[in-house]
């Protein structure tokens, strides 16, 4: 499921994204407090273990607006903490010619800094080497400290894109990321939280980058040097990790500013990250039972269900011609 914080009327809600359309969760709630847990944005459903039951919700009959009537926040609008990875695919590390590393290079970005998807990025006055960096972000489900690899994956709540757009001159300093990191409305967050139910294998997604639809970036988390279960126990060592917090696994290789020439954002340009996880549901093919529990809007049980199948498992049929096309 795809869920979004938005702004309606000047009000802050969140709901699931469904094409054009925004089933409003918020809404839903208010209009049916009496008797319900009231769960007033994304975060709160995430903490409260929602994300499940909502999941497998009924939405007919559930208040709906139009995407192209809101405004979309940052996914996670108010998360307690965002770690922001550096220099994880080695492409990147090989272009900004920095020594490998034992352990992931981290620093905080504040949420004050972020951005919705759609809304202008904003370049500093103070600069004019404001950069791109299209990056996949996780969003912590369950709360934990020393959190083992091996059961890291069942703290994810789901994913979704960032730009962690950096001032490039202002990064450089110290040898600090903070001040360059941190410049207001920088961090594109958006458009949605993919839930983790949806994602068998994260390694199986890519992340590209396109800047005013030239590709800029493009490479697969399968790349990353530290992976998400090592980024969640390395995190989840120093500090316990909560529902809403939000870590940046890094950026590939192709940044702008290690270009020649190099190439930074300017005034009119347009962004774009894009999650590919190279992935189909085919109906009636690869059919998993999946238990979904009962909620008070549709009754639980065992139920079939489609599951992912790679790309490169499937083929189009020509029906009329008989004949296997070309991947």
């Amino acid at each position: 499921m795809k869920y979004v914080s938005f702004l309606n009327n000047k009000k802050e809600s969140f709901g699931i994204l469904l094409d054009q359309k925004i089933v409003d969760l918020t809404m839903h709630y208010e209009q049916y407090r009496q008797g319900m847990e009231w769960i007033p944005c994304l975060k709160s459903a995430i903490k409260d273990n929602k994300i499940s039951e909502l999941n497998n919700m009924d939405v007919t009959g559930l208040p709906v607006v139009n995407l192209s009537d809101v405004t979309l926040l940052p996914v996670i609008p108010n998360p307690g903490k965002i770690f922001c990875i550096g220099l994880n695919y080695e492409n990147h590390r090989a272009e900004t010619k920095r020594p490998e590393s034992q352990n992931p290079t981290i620093f905080t970005r504040f949420a004050e800094s972020q951005t919705g998807h759609g809304d202008s990025i904003i370049c500093p006055k103070v600069s004019d080497k404001l950069d791109y960096e299209g990056e996949m972000a996780i969003i912590i489900g369950k709360a934990g400290r020393y959190i083992d690899e091996t059961n890291a994956m069942d703290h994810v709540a789901g994913y979704a894109c960032y730009n962690d757009a950096t001032v490039r001159d202002w990064q450089k300093h110290t040898s600090q990321f903070i001040p360059g990191k941190n410049f207001h409305k920088t961090g594109g967050f958006g458009p949605y939280m993919l839930s983790a139910d949806e994602v068998s294998n994260y390694k199986e997604m890519k992340i590209q980058t396109r800047l005013n639809g030239e590709i800029m970036q493009d490479a697969s988390l399968s790349d990353l040097i530290f992976p998400i279960e090592k980024l969640i126990n390395y995190c989840s060592t120093f500090i316990e990790l909560s529902p809403g917090d939000v870590i940046v696994t890094g950026t590939p290789g192709g940044v702008g500013d290690r270009r020649d020439p190099p190439v930074y954002m300017k005034d009119g340009d347009v962004i774009e990250i894009d999650r590919k996880n190279n992935r189909a549901k085919i109906k009636g093919i690869n059919m998993v039972k999946k238990h979904v529990k009962t909620t008070k809007e549709k009754k639980g049980g065992i139920v079939s269900k489609e599951n992912f199948i790679h790309l490169s498992n499937l083929a189009i049929f020509d029906t009329k011609n008989k004949s296997e096309a070309k991947k």
